[in-house]
């Protein structure tokens, strides 16, 4: 399975953009974009080290957000987990 994640353009040097996504900072090849038409708080979908495609903010900030959701949900899981297996103990 392949996922691309929505990041944020914090500046752009020649064909490479800084980005952030969860308070971390990437490198993006901007090579397979219009260079052009981006600027700094843009969001992009990056995948292997390449900006795939523009997003607007609203569809950037909803995948995001749903990022958050699942990574909760999952943290909620691990926890109901750990604690059937400390009831089995």
């Amino acid at each position: 399975m392949c996922l691309s994640i929505p990041a944020k353009i914090e500046k752009i040097q020649g064909e490479t953009a800084v980005c952030s996504v969860g308070g971390s900072t990437y490198e993006a090849n901007l090579m397979m974009l219009s260079v052009d038409e981006l600027k700094p708080g843009d969001y992009v979908l990056i995948h292997t080290g390449f900006a795939i495609q523009k997003l607007d903010s609203e569809e950037a900030e909803a995948s995001l957000k749903a990022f958050a959701d699942l990574k909760k949900l999952n943290e909620e899981m691990d926890v109901e987990e750990q604690e059937k297996n400390q009831r089995l103990i």
